[in-house]
């Protein structure tokens, strides 16, 4: 791996004309294809094996055309204190309106008229226009949201009060001004890391390149693939920072090399062939957390997954051949003068240790309490993830200012907080001998479990479909609904041994219920999946046991440490408002499986860049207590800067508009903090300290049976120093050639 990766680095440094035209040729390709691209809408919404799903998928089939899963909103009006919402006027205003919307749109399915459907409350102060469309709110076009809002502006005009709820009104999150304040940070944290404008510059160019490359790519593809809108929102998150991270660590090592005083083109190869191999290893771990989201088997977040590993995986192709190639065109530049100075300096035996060192010393006579305090601190920090409660948030959940909490709170208050989530009962009774004897068994059934109401059951045009609407006592996401839904389906069980009909339980709160089930099942065969592939990868890496065991013992300690963050800042509400959280509730169900994969890769990154710099220096002699000084003589700035970088990008999109993008940035922004700076940074020195010899050791038959991917470059520097022909320009291009 290192003696391929060294060739290629070289290769890329001397043809860097032809690499950079490579690369500038894709971005353009990619964004030609992304502005010639339909506009992406959120992608389609779907749980593959529960039954909410597939009681959508029966009123599909026994009822085409009906868009059972289609989105749907309410229109509320309030009369003016003294004034009933049946008076002629305030009446004929909401028949004009009811009207007016059935022409809006040629999405809309169907409207109904409250005066019709008696949607009015018992003392006829509000009422509420249902609107039904053939497409799910993912699709639905931007004319004809405008079309809903524009509604009720005229009937504010007379003094009613109009909000607008339902899932119609979702659109695309934007993250605010607070992600490029993120890459700001970063640039500065680059330019103090290096202390030249150019070595600074070059990790920020790069990875921008390829964020445009990745992003644009999506763009493209996200009408044809049904990607979705905020898929490049996550990708770009996710791309940037470890864009950014490794090509720093070539950046780095490429000036570090250069200091030794080898020559431009011989430094960027090996630059390429050691800090290269830790960043490829690196990506797979991140690629292997992203690709294993598949395992939860729900279409959007699987695509979600791949399109950010396929946007890291671009990243690590920059790393290896747009970065030797930028290095090629800065020059000297790279080593500002004073870089120079302070590289000259560290050559002196005078010179006074650096930070890192000084630190890793530290850690080396304190390793017990080290351990002890850095796992006490997360322990303490994690007590909150005990009361995780997980969810799918609805508008109960938004900020009071929004008009979907307005037409909430009102529906609320005229007809009970259980209108706001109301239960669809499918009746299959296909194989019954007397349906309607059946549908009415399961309405009765349902009384008996004690709702706020029942509607009749209503039957499809063949006769062998009902759908019964019922309305339960307490809000939506409450424990006491969720209740109900198992109930009901208790029941169904039992309607189905005695008669032959199916009962299936869906509706949008039905739907969150079965998502946030599915979720929680997936959670452990995920971390087994991702654990253990990257254990083995790990293993390959390391030649090691204890070193994989430890860096995902590691890593379970800093994501439940940040869950207890995430609970504690987004259900309890503590500093809420400092991080813009206006409306506390359940943890949404997709953020700690989708935080478990994205942490778990960049976890990786770190334990990969500092003990791959420790496993190296041990293979070239050191004793195991110097291997760590050296990891973290080279490393620990590095590490540090790469860290504050992801947390500064992260960060930024805590600043969106979209809960789940703003609670997905705390929860990377936090995780990262506690793995680099408490984990890899305290526990692992303290870890492999108490353990010295026996971090490293293999069992002989294992350490046969493991090819030997040289990420540390013994191979490569025992050929580098054996064979001095093999350094040359066009014989190494012509190696690389045959391999």
């Amino acid at each position: 791996m290192a003696t391929f990766l060294y060739k290629l680095g070289r290769l890329t440094f001397r043809r860097r004309r032809f690499v950079a035209l490579i690369w500038v040729a894709l971005l353009a390709v990619a964004g030609i294809g992304a502005a010639t691209a339909p506009a992406a809408t959120s992608s389609s919404f779907s749980i593959p094996g529960t039954e909410a799903q597939r009681a959508f998928d029966l009123l599909d089939q026994r009822n085409p055309g009906t868009s059972a899963d289609g989105a749907t909103a309410r229109v509320v009006f309030k009369a003016p204190e003294g004034e009933k919402v049946t008076d002629p006027a305030n009446k004929s205003e909401i028949t004009g309106i009811v009207k007016e919307l059935e022409t809006g749109s040629k999405q809309i399915a169907s409207v109904a008229d409250p005066f019709a459907t008696q949607a009015v409350s018992q003392n006829g102060s509000t009422a509420y226009i249902s609107v039904s469309y053939q497409v799910s709110s993912m699709e639905l076009t931007d004319a004809t949201r405008a079309s809903l809002e524009d509604a009720g502006k005229d009937a504010q005009k007379s003094g009613m009060k109009v909000e607008i709820g339902g899932d119609a009104l979702q659109v695309m999150p934007h993250t605010g001004t607070a992600e490029i304040i993120g890459v700001v940070i970063a640039a500065i944290v680059l330019v103090i890391t290096f202390g030249s404008l150019v070595a600074a510059g070059l990790p920020l160019v790069t990875a921008l390149v390829g964020v445009g490359i990745g992003v644009s790519t999506i763009t493209a593809l996200a009408s044809v693939l049904d990607l979705g809108s905020t898929t490049s929102i996550l990708a770009m998150m996710i791309g940037l920072a470890v864009g950014i991270d490794y090509a720093l660590f070539i950046v780095s090592r490429y000036r570090a090399e250069l200091a030794e005083g080898r020559e431009r083109e011989e430094a960027a190869g090996r630059a390429v062939g050691t800090a290269g191999s830790a960043v490829v290893f690196a990506g797979l771990t991140v690629v292997i957390a992203l690709v294993g989201l598949a395992v939860v088997n729900i279409p959007m977040l699987t695509k979600m997954g791949f399109a950010a590993a396929g946007t890291v995986a671009i990243a690590v192709l920059i790393a290896l051949t747009l970065v030797p190639a930028a290095l090629g065109f800065a020059g000297k530049r790279v080593m500002g003068r004073k870089a120079r100075k302070a590289a000259e300096a560290e050559k002196s035996p005078e010179a006074k240790p650096n930070m890192g060192t000084r630190w890793a010393r530290f850690v080396l006579r304190k390793p017990v309490w080290v351990m002890l305090v850095g796992v006490l601190g997360l322990g303490i920090i994690a007590v909150p993830a005990a009361s995780l409660e997980m969810g799918l948030p609805d508008d109960g959940a938004q900020p009071k200012s929004t008009t979907q909490r307005q037409a909430y709170d009102m529906l609320s208050d005229g007809f009970g907080p259980g209108f706001n989530g109301p239960l669809l009962v499918v009746v299959d009774t296909k194989n019954s001998s007397d349906g309607k004897a059946a549908a009415d068994r399961v309405s009765e059934e349902i009384e008996a479990i004690g709702v706020g109401a029942v509607i009749p059951p209503a039957f499809n045009k063949a006769g062998d479909t009902a759908t019964i609407t019922v309305i339960p006592k307490d809000r939506p996401s409450s424990h006491a609904t969720e209740e109900v839904v198992h109930s009901i389906r208790d029941a169904g069980a039992d309607v189905k041994a005695d008669t032959g009909a199916e009962v299936l339980v869906t509706g949008a709160t039905a739907m969150n219920i079965d998502f946030s089930q599915k979720m929680n099942d997936a959670l452990l065969p995920y971390l087994a999946l991702v654990v253990g592939l990257a254990f083995l990868l790990l293993m390959l890496v390391f030649r090691s046991i204890l070193v994989p065991l430890k860096a995902a013992l590691g890593f379970l300690l800093s994501v439940v440490a940040a869950l207890g963050a995430v609970v504690a800042v987004f259900q309890w509400g503590w500093l809420g408002s400092l991080f813009g959280v206006e409306q506390t509730g359940p943890i949404m169900s997709m953020m700690p499986i989708f935080m478990v994969g994205v942490v778990f890769g960049l976890a990786m990154d770190y334990e990969v860049f500092l003990v791959t710099r420790m496993r190296e220096a041990y293979v070239h002699g050191e004793s195991p207590g110097q291997a760590i000084v050296t990891g973290f003589k080279h490393g620990a700035r590095v590490v540090t800067a790469a860290a504050v970088i992801m947390m500064a990008v992260f960060s930024g999109f805590i600043g969106s508009s979209e809960q789940m993008i703003k609670m997905i940035g705390f929860s990377l922004a936090i995780a990262v903090f506690f793995d680099a700076f408490v984990v890899r940074m305290a526990i692992v020195p303290a870890v492999l300290a108490l353990l010295g010899k026996k971090a490293w050791w293999l069992p002989g038959w294992l350490d046969r049976a493991l090819p030997n991917v040289d990420v540390e470059g013994e191979k490569l520097q025992k050929q580098l120093t054996d064979e001095p022909g093999a350094e040359g320009g066009e014989s190494g291009e012509r190696e690389l050639v045959r391999v």
